[in-house]
C-alpha cells in the first residue's frame, strides 16, 4: 500500500520501502571536429530516438565505473578520462513500472576511435556537429535539457570551467 509520495508499507507486517532513484550515466563525447557521439536507441523505452551513450549503474560500481563501462558496451570505446558536468532527474519507463532516475552527465575522453562501433543497446552511432544537434530529437527529457544545457553552456564545459575532473 502507499505509504507516502516516497514510500510504499506493507501492511501485514509495516515494512517500508523507499522509491529511491536508479543511479543512471551518459556521455559527452566530443571530437575534435566539435560533433557529438550519439547512438539510435536500438529497444525500449524510446527505440529509434537518439541517445548519448550511457545506461545504468550496476551495483558494486561507481558512477564512474558505470559511465566507462556503458561507453565500452555501447561504442567499443575506452574511456581515458572523464568529468562530470551535472545531474538531472528522469522518468523510465520499463515494462509498464517507472523508474525514478538520476542521470548523472560526464564529458568522457576516450583513448582512440579505431574499435568504435555500434554494440548492446545501440543500434548505430553517429557524429553530430555541436551546432547543429537537436534536442528534440533525443528520447529522453532528461536528455533534452542536458543537450540544452551543454549548448548554453558550451564554451564553458568545453573549457572545462565546468564541471571536476
Amino acid at each position: 500500500m502507499v505509504n507516502n509520495i516516497k514510500s510504499k508499507r506493507c501492511e501485514d507486517c509495516g515494512f517500508v520501502y523507499y522509491l529511491n532513484p536508479s543511479a543512471a550515466t551518459a556521455a559527452f563525447i566530443i571530437d575534435d571536429q566539435q560533433r557529438v557521439l550519439c547512438v539510435k536507441r536500438r529497444f525500449e523505452p524510446a527505440k529509434g530516438t537518439l541517445d548519448l551513450p550511457g545506461g545504468f549503474v550496476d551495483m558494486d560500481e561507481t558512477i564512474e565505473q558505470g559511465m566507462a563501462r556503458e561507453v565500452n558496451e555501447e561504442t567499443h570505446l575506452t574511456v581515458s578520462s572523464l568529468r562530470f558536468l551535472f545531474s538531472i532527474p528522469n522518468l523510465y519507463v520499463y515494462s509498464g513500472f517507472t523508474v525514478h532516475t538520476t542521470d548523472c552527465y560526464f564529458l568522457c575522453r576516450v583513448d582512440n576511435l579505431e574499435s568504435l562501433h555500434a554494440a548492446d543497446d545501440a543500434e548505430s552511432l553517429q557524429w553530430i556537429p555541436l551546432d547543429e544537434i537537436d534536442y528534440r530529437k533525443f528520447g529522453f527529457t532528461s536528455t533534452q535539457t542536458a543537450i540544452q544545457r551543454l549548448m548554453a553552456q558550451k564554451d564553458q564545459i568545453l573549457s572545462g570551467k565546468c564541471g571536476k575532473e
